[in-house]
């Protein structure tokens, strides 16, 4: 990738940050797409300036002969129709060469998840009595109760916590704000944790929630690394276990005992109610399950 290239991708990098207002991890995707991209382009000695639809499939074949799946392919192919509709906009091209490509079709697997038994293992897994044990039940009870995003809950400002009204105001993706209900197992984990701040002095001057020993924001790596040594504590799979699986738990349970689609989605601040449904093949399948093993035509 050449010196104009690479000013394209940052300028095109800051446009999409500036009109779509995507998080630091979705703009590292479209960045790395992009940037694998031109590099294929310069290897193959052509420009982006003057590609044909052909070029861009062969550059597909190219990602499934990686052996990339299907799903990432795709991911691709959505990263490249932004950049050269981008190129389009600024009259660098004359031509958006993927324009009427199709994303290649793929199996959506679905989300692990975990059952309400294994999410109360893991709940009574910290040790309340000291302070990281408690910020630890803390955290895993807010991922479980209201289905965040890590970066959602390692994010959470003090000022986003309303005990008394029992709600969290949550800043998602594309920086879309969504309150979300508190059950009272989670106010008063909150309470017990924010006295513990006060008692230990632990990040007097912080504005967030969650904070290590040292008074700063917990890391997401940190908090993963957390959730694995509870996980071993109790005997659970750690290939089952992550903190987005309790996000996926939280979706889960709540369809199995009987909540609409919609109130997932807003939850979850889901902007296509699409999303969400993969969550009811999860419920679907458990229901099968429950169907085979206990009726008798099952």
């Amino acid at each position: 990738m050449n010196r104009d290239e690479r000013q394209i991708l940052d300028a095109f990098i800051d446009t999409i940050w500036i009109e779509k207002g995507l998080s630091t991890n979705t703009l590292n995707s479209y960045k790395t797409d992009v940037e694998k991209y031109l590099n294929w382009i310069s290897k193959n000695a052509l420009s982006y300036k003057n590609l044909t639809r052909s070029n861009i499939l062969e550059y597909l074949a190219f990602l499934f002969g990686q052996k990339k799946e299907g799903k990432t392919v795709a991911r691709n192919l959505s990263s490249l129709k932004a950049f050269h509709t981008y190129l389009l906009q600024k009259g660098l091209v004359k031509n958006n060469p993927c324009e009427k490509i199709e994303s290649p079709k793929f199996v959506k697997s679905l989300p692990k998840s975990l059952s309400e038994s294994q999410v109360e293992n893991l709940l009574e897994a910290p040790d309340i009595d000291s302070f990281i044990g408690l910020r630890d039940k803390t955290m895993i009870e807010t991922l479980y109760s209201c289905g965040l995003r890590i970066s959602e809950l390692v994010n959470l400002e003090l000022i986003h916590v309303n005990l008394r009204q029992g709600v969290i105001r949550v800043l998602g993706k594309g920086q879309k704000e969504r309150l979300v209900p508190m059950g009272q197992r989670l106010v008063i984990l909150i309470e017990m944790y924010s006295n513990k701040l006060k008692e230990e002095k632990i990040g007097e001057t912080s504005n967030y929630l969650f904070l290590s020993k040292n008074g700063n924001k917990i890391s997401r790596q940190a908090f993963w690394h957390r959730i694995k040594i509870y996980a071993d504590k109790i005997g659970l799979n750690q290939s089952k276990i992550s903190p987005h699986v309790l996000r996926h738990a939280f979706a889960t349970h709540l369809l199995n005992n009987g909540a609409d689609l919609r109130v997932v989605q807003l939850l979850l601040g889901h902007s296509d109610l699409n999303t969400t449904q993969i969550y009811t093949e999860v419920a679907k399948q458990r229901l099968q399950n429950l169907h085979s093993t206990h009726h008798p035509r099952g």
